[in-house]
């Protein structure tokens, strides 16, 4: 029994479009150097440069985290009403195979 593989043009135009802005906002927001290439305004003992970079952090994940769930298989529903990418088989191997 085969299984179903995702289909990357399955996936709308729009959502594509969503994580492309998501992640260039993640990359130009980190490699815009001049931007934060400064020590004001301060938090406790770090200039600007220092926690601009660690806030990056966080928000980088959720970005990413967000695409995820976008793109992933498991948010659709095949014609039979089960999800997409799953076998029926509950097994470690994932198919029960011998």
């Amino acid at each position: 029994m085969s299984q179903p593989t995702s289909n990357p043009k399955s996936h709308r135009p729009i959502t594509w479009a969503v994580i492309t802005v998501l992640l260039l906002a993640a990359l130009v927001g980190t490699l815009w150097v001049p931007f934060y290439a400064r020590t004001t305004p301060k938090i406790g003992a770090f200039p600007f440069f220092y926690w601009y970079q660690l806030l990056w952090v966080p928000v980088v994940a959720v970005l990413s985290w967000i695409c995820y769930l976008l793109i992933r298989p498991g948010n659709r529903r095949g014609s039979d009403g089960h999800r997409a990418g799953s076998s029926g088989f509950s097994g470690r191997d994932g198919g029960g195979r011998s």
